[in-house]
């Protein structure tokens, strides 16, 4: 079951994960920490704003980190070609195969900061606002964009595991930078180990191509929806003002007996 940031802190975090990611990037492993220490939610106008402005730009920089997972891909593919032709690859060029294995368990953490950043928005958007949860979305089932990207979290570790399970390792190796790098030391001792160590790279990048490129339209799929949602919701809200103003600037009504209807304070 996925657990909640504290429930002050939810549209933080996702602020906090839109800064976070930077175009170079530097990673959101410290966003559901820092959401914590706020002690107050914004009102409704702000909570909107922040998600929108937020929504935006992490819309973008799963672009960013889909294309580095690219990136990542084809320079792996590089040195395995390399090693076919080579007993062992040379100590510079492992160094920057390591750089790429660390980069690439980054860019699978921040993918999971992202579902669960924007699956708490969805919850909390719910939770706020009545016209939000009753609003219709193109998603099957009934279902919500938290419960998909759980769905989305849930098969992308999954894979990953798979792939590892393959070749005799476990997610525990590369679940953390320090896990990932003791790892990579004990495979580099051997070419069977970079071998191994290349070709594990190679397809869970390839698979975070493809996963990320899923998050990516849930991501655009969402923030379509919240749009569209605060749209019709404003336009709802213009229409029942211009109707009062109709009504208290129109002629003057007369009630029972031909009294005329006025406000009284």
């Amino acid at each position: 079951m996925r657990k909640r940031f504290l429930q002050r802190g939810d549209v933080v975090a996702l602020v906090l994960l839109a800064t976070a990611i930077s175009p170079h990037p530097t990673y959101a492993g410290g966003a559901t920490g820092a959401a914590t220490e706020w002690t107050q939610l914004a009102n409704n106008a702000e909570l909107i704003n922040l998600l929108q402005k937020s929504g935006v730009q992490i819309e973008n920089q799963v672009k960013q980190i889909g294309q580095l997972a690219e990136q990542i891909q084809n320079q792996l593919r590089i040195y395995d070609n390399m090693l076919q032709n080579t007993a062992r690859l040379p100590q510079h060029a492992w160094g920057k195969i390591e750089a790429d294995l660390r980069r690439l368990q980054k860019i699978v953490d921040t993918g999971r900061g992202v579902s669960f950043a924007m699956g708490n928005a969805d919850d909390l958007l719910r939770q706020r606002f009545a016209s939000y949860a009753d609003f219709k979305t193109a998603l099957p089932d009934g279902k919500t964009f938290a419960s998909q990207y759980q769905t989305w979290s849930d098969t992308n570790r999954d894979t990953i595991t798979g792939t590892l399970r393959a070749a005799n390792l476990t997610a525990e190796q590369f679940s953390t930078e320090e896990a990932t790098m003791r790892s990579l030391r004990s495979l580099s001792e051997t070419s069977d180990g970079q071998m191994k160590a290349l070709q594990v790279g190679h397809q869970i990048a390839a698979e975070q191509v493809g996963q990320i490129q899923k998050l990516r339209g849930l991501v655009s799929q969402q923030m379509t929806m919240m749009g569209t949602w605060y749209q019709t919701n404003q336009t709802d809200k213009d229409l029942a003002q211009a109707r009062r103003e109709r009504f208290f600037d129109g002629p003057a009504q007369l009630g029972t007996g031909g009294q005329k209807l006025e406000l009284r304070w």
